[in-house]
């Protein structure tokens, strides 16, 4: 790999051996398509994980990437995301915050096309949750883990990665679909520069899971006064079952983390409304997505 990559993709995990090696290999250069192994790097940062895991495994799965434990790890990842943001070396970052996010084929290729476009360029992605329903309903129908890796066998998303979009719905963030800037993203790419005028994420955010702080991110990133944002067409993530304090809990925490909201920026959170641009393309995969948005518009 070259001294200084295109880009830096910020993948931070907490107890997702299950989980993470799928990430990963949708993150690798022998998943995405469009750019080159040495055009980018994925730091992953684990923040505390008591379930072992194996680094040997990872850099197998994507030889460009740095395994990073983070210490003193913390029940909110916003410290271990601000520390991974620190290391990286690329001209653009992308944060993921929930390791168990798998990509679309095209997410990084496509991202730094649109973040080309100037420097002030903000690029998100839309949300869906593997499985028939958004992951909040369908485990209360019977859908875990053992459901889901059935589920990814149906298909042979390792070869044909656009059909993870067979087997899976718009995540709640990104209910009204893919013309609408969504709550929040799980795959927000900006310049180094960029990260570095807000900030990064805000270590106020200390509620598990790190409440609404990737929500607040994703805002501050839309309405600073020079951004350009960019909403990608044709390419998502794909949350898996992993018992995510938010996601995938029966217990609901929102209201806890909307007080923590209310009380660090005055006010409740409201999804960004300001001007964008959709880049990218749709595929034969797309077609029941489009639908839906279609619907919801």
């Amino acid at each position: 790999m070259s001294s200084r990559p295109s880009l830096s993709v910020v993948v931070i995990s907490y107890n997702m051996a299950r989980e993470l090696p799928r990430t990963l290999f949708t993150l690798s250069p022998q998943f995405q398509i469009g750019i080159e192994e040495d055009e980018y790097e994925i730091i992953l940062v684990d923040n505390g994980s008591s379930q072992p895991f194996d680094e040997a495994e990872y850099q197998r799965i994507a030889p460009n990437i740095k395994v990073v434990r983070y210490e003193p790890a913390k029940v909110s990842p916003v410290d271990a995301i601000n520390h991974g943001l620190a290391l990286a070396k690329g001209a653009y970052t992308c944060v993921m915050i929930d390791g168990a996010r798998m990509a679309s084929p095209g997410l990084l290729a496509n991202a730094l096309k649109a973040l080309s476009f100037s420097r002030e360029t903000v690029v998100g992605a839309v949300a869906f949750h593997l499985g028939p329903d958004v992951q909040m309903k369908s485990i209360l129908s019977g859908y875990n883990q053992v459901v889901e890796n059935g589920l990814l066998k149906s298909i042979p998303w390792r070869r044909q990665g656009y059909r993870l979009f067979d087997i899976s719905v718009f995540a709640g963030s990104s209910q009204d679909g893919w013309f609408t800037l969504p709550a929040e993203t799980n795959a927000l790419f900006m310049s180094n520069a960029m990260w570095s005028d807000l900030s990064g994420f805000d270590p106020q955010f200390v509620s598990p899971g790190g409440g609404l702080a990737n929500l607040d991110i994703w805002k501050r990133a839309c309405v600073h006064p020079q951004s350009d944002v960019v909403l990608l067409a044709g390419e998502a993530t794909f949350h898996q079952f992993h018992g995510g304090v938010a996601t995938n809990s029966k217990e609901r925490k929102f209201e806890l983390f909307k007080e923590e909201y209310l009380e660090i920026r005055g006010k409740n959170y409201a999804r960004p409304d300001v001007p964008f641009r959709i880049f990218g393309s749709f595929r034969q995969e797309h077609q029941s997505s489009l639908s839906a948005s279609i619907r919801s518009s």
